[in-house]
């Protein structure tokens, strides 16, 4: 929940959000008050009246705070330039309830980047990955986040993200440091 240390905020504006970790999207109105619980990869989890909701990034002025900047890339960036970024975009992407990225935690098979095929000068990346649980209410949110940060890379017309479950998550596929950070071992 919040803790001592949580920023409050007061929401400025009414705000889409959605509701963790159901994933309901709802619009909480203006003058809500609540705390930041998490805020990392652009986007921030707030505790408002005894529940969690995510603030999207381009949101982030709901409530006070800096929208992330748009990517850039050098004019003629190659597919390993692209495929770089892909990988900090996917180094994005949180679970609002854990503060470990998708990447960290193990939930991104494959990460591939192609020429798109309708669009010339312009590429497609295809994602496999899944979730921590198969039952995960915020799974559909979680894969419109990787999508919607995949597609603000320059030249990516296009992000097609599978989710899947075989084989299913263990920790196991989680990165040293975040099995160290959250005491997995």
């Amino acid at each position: 929940m919040y803790s001592r240390s949580s920023e409050p905020v007061r929401f400025e504006r009414d705000c889409a959000v959605v509701m963790v970790p159901q994933g309901e999207q709802l619009t909480l109105p203006a003058g809500s008050i609540g705390y930041i619980t998490q805020g990392l990869g652009g986007s921030y989890t707030v505790f408002v009246e005894g529940n969690l909701f995510r603030v999207a990034g381009r949101d982030a002025d709901a409530i006070g705070k800096e929208p992330p900047e748009p990517l850039e890339l050098p004019e003629g960036a190659d597919d390993e330039a692209v495929e770089q970024l892909v990988w900090r975009q996917l180094r994005t992407c949180f679970d609002p309830e854990i503060p470990i990225n998708v990447v960290d935690l193990g939930l991104v098979y494959e990460a591939s980047i192609q020429a798109h095929p309708e669009q010339p000068g312009k590429r497609r990346v295809e994602v496999r990955m899944t979730l921590t649980a198969p039952a995960c209410g915020m799974g559909d949110i979680l894969v419109a986040d990787v999508r919607d940060k995949l597609e603000m890379i320059p030249t990516v017309a296009e992000a097609d993200v599978d989710l899947v479950f075989d084989p299913p998550w263990n920790r196991n596929m989680m990165s040293e440091a975040a099995r160290l950070e959250t005491g997995m071992f």
